[in-house]
């Protein structure tokens, strides 16, 4: 199998049902940035920090089941689904890395060291595939989880900042207004 087939160069592109649709689809728009989300999570690890690489690892195979998800408008049964226990699994993280951190006390600005910065940055890639996903639920029927997912790695992604930062000394800076 070759990576070039030459079969988008007139800006179509297969979904999971063959269906050809143009590459500016909603449905190629979420799913892409996804992607987007999935391989800036990549450039964060490894943080130097175990739990936090074992979680990032586990986020970006969650982050190909989104994917899947999004690119196939008619699931069957076996299909790859996002599911409610990741949506619980992303919270259970993030109560964990709360008990180990300062009660937020106002907005942060997104920044901090290398890892921690580049966690902010997935953070707000991830609330743009969340809108593109919200987009595309607003023209077709989608798995609702796969938003609910996204909303709350978003959150997750922050915390992981907040958690990278602390443990690697960088102070947390509130915005000047």
């Amino acid at each position: 199998m070759t990576i070039y087939t030459g079969r988008g160069d007139e800006g179509q592109t297969d979904l999971r049902t063959m269906d050809r649709v143009s590459k500016a689809n909603p449905r190629i728009e979420a799913y892409g940035t996804v992607d987007e989300v999935n391989a800036t999570v990549g450039r964060v690890r490894p943080t130097g920090h175990e739990d936090v690489d074992e979680q990032l690892r586990a986020i970006q195979n969650h982050l190909h089941v989104v994917q899947a998800d999004l690119a196939n408008p008619e699931p069957d049964a076996d299909d790859p689904r996002m599911t409610a226990e990741r949506v619980e699994q992303l919270e259970e993280w993030m109560d964990a890395h709360d008990e180990e951190l300062d009660p937020l006390q106002s907005f942060i600005l997104p920044g901090g060291g290398d890892s921690g910065a580049r966690l902010h940055h997935a953070r707000a890639v991830c609330r743009r595939a969340e809108r593109r996903a919200v987009a595309l639920a607003s023209e077709e029927e989608i798995n609702e989880q796969t938003v609910t997912y996204l909303n709350r790695l978003s959150d997750a992604l922050f915390t992981l900042a907040r958690v990278v930062n602390q443990r690697d000394g960088v102070s947390e800076e509130a915005p000047d207004y």
